[in-house]
């Protein structure tokens, strides 16, 4: 069994479906959920940069997940004293569940001596998140593109896109079960089969490099966006504001509210910037996609 006196996992955090690839693609980006871990009498999690957030250690869903893992192997985890630091903001789109998800993964896989592989932990994350995008994205860095049934889950790994992501996170929150109830229960043949080929668009735009075509696709989803903007009262504005000062295309970065425009490196200081006066009480940022996926450093050994 694993037991340094201090070690580290740092988890990027991810936006999902990019639009039409809705509960199916992920990318992974440059905002991070990081666990310092120093050994101790007993489990306990400090949130440093969130200190109104305490979730009791049987509700704490890192924990929670890791503990899980174990009782199945039949183990114990080692306690650790965890302070951790996370700039992935929590019910906003960006993924934070997913990451929380890999982070308690990594944490009893490391602990225990698993050896999982990274298929095994995909999949585990899969069946506690429910869906495959925003988890394998921080799982895997990069672009992934997965399908999921009731008994496995299979991923694309593919090279973050080369364009930057202007993101407006609003100062409110939504969880993703109250965006859920907004979407329709089916659609049309026709409408799945038009659904589908947006989001085959959209893989293709991105790996060519195809700015203004990825761009339309995004703003052309039919699976979510339209059921799920009113419930973002600046939607619209954002994506007028976006396209004037230069953004390629809109889209709702998970379930919501935090929206992101794709733009060139070259543009995307400007569209932040347009946005950030527009939406002064917002945080408006570029973010970047990282090809890294979660990771692991021993601090200490003693």
């Amino acid at each position: 069994m694993n037991e340094p006196s201090a070690f580290q996992i740092k988890v990027p955090g991810s936006t999902a479906n990019l639009g039409p690839g809705f509960d199916s693609i992920g990318l992974a980006f440059g905002r991070y959920l990081v666990l310092n871990a120093v050994k101790a009498e007993s489990w306990a999690f400090h949130y440093i940069n969130q200190p109104t957030f305490r979730p009791a250690l049987e509700s704490n869903l890192i924990f929670v997940t890791a503990k899980k893992i174990a009782d199945q192997h039949g183990k114990d985890l080692p306690p650790y004293s965890v302070d951790v630091l996370n700039d992935i903001p929590l019910s906003h789109g960006l993924g934070s569940s997913g990451a929380a998800i890999i982070a308690g993964i990594e944490l009893a896989d490391f602990l225990l001596d698993l050896n999982m592989t990274l298929e095994e932990k995909s999949w585990i994350a899969c069946k506690a998140e429910g869906h495959p995008d925003n988890v394998t994205a921080s799982l895997y860095g990069g672009l992934v593109v997965s399908t999921q049934s009731q008994t496995s889950v299979s991923s694309v790994l593919l090279p973050a896109p080369k364009f930057d992501f202007v993101t407006v996170i609003p100062n409110y929150e939504l969880k993703t079960s109250e965006a859920r109830k907004a979407l329709p229960k089916s659609l049309s043949f026709k409408q799945a089969i038009e659904a589908s080929s947006v989001g085959n668009v959209l893989i293709a735009a991105l790996l060519t490099e195809n700015g203004a075509t990825a761009g339309k696709m995004m703003e052309s989803d039919l699976f979510h966006q339209p059921y799920r903007a009113k419930l973002i009262p600046d939607m619209d504005k954002i994506v007028l504001i976006a396209h004037e000062s230069g953004a390629y295309g809109t889209f709702l970065s998970g379930a919501g509210p935090t929206v992101m425009s794709l733009a060139d490196h070259e543009k995307s200081s400007q569209v932040r910037d347009a946005l950030q006066n527009a939406f002064p009480d917002y945080e408006c940022v570029v973010l970047e996609p990282v090809n890294h996926g979660a990771r692991i450093h021993i601090v200490s050994t003693k």
